[in-house]
């Protein structure tokens, strides 16, 4: 079996531990990230849709922070959205303000009828800053 070389957020261990999955493996220079919704401490939803979204990438953030890397490493992006018919201009304006600039990931968006409770959710993978590609793309 191989050893799976988890990261975790400061602070966020019990959360994990009771939901019974990891935030992050690290593998091969790439660094998987389980899907982060907008959770208050506890685990529950941020009611305010808004809020949720940047926490939600706030979480994300912490993770990749944790691994030694930040989104401008992200490669892959794919959301998940509750009734994205509804919410995807509200989502869509919060993007960019953690998005950073152009060349963008990839993407792939989800339209879902349940996040237990969530109504937006995002999942990464992100090539690990040490084991980063050393040519010079033009």
């Amino acid at each position: 079996m191989t050893t799976r070389d988890v990261v975790f957020p400061e602070g966020r261990q019990a959360l994990y531990e009771r939901n019974r999955y990891s935030p992050a493996i690290k593998s091969n220079g790439f660094l998987f990230v389980s899907g982060q919704v907008g959770s208050l401490e506890d685990g529950s939803p941020e009611p305010n849709l808004e809020a949720q979204v940047r926490r939600a990438f706030e979480n994300l953030n912490a993770i990749l922070a944790s691994a030694g890397a930040t989104f401008n490493d992200v490669i892959d992006v794919t959301v998940f959205m509750v009734n994205p018919e509804s919410i995807f201009e509200t989502v869509w304006k919060i993007v960019p303000e953690y998005w950073g600039e152009a060349p963008h990931p990839t993407l792939t968006g989800v339209g879902v009828t349940w996040l237990y409770g969530f109504q937006f959710e995002i999942k990464v993978i992100a090539k690990l800053p040490d084991a980063a590609d050393s040519r010079v793309v033009v």
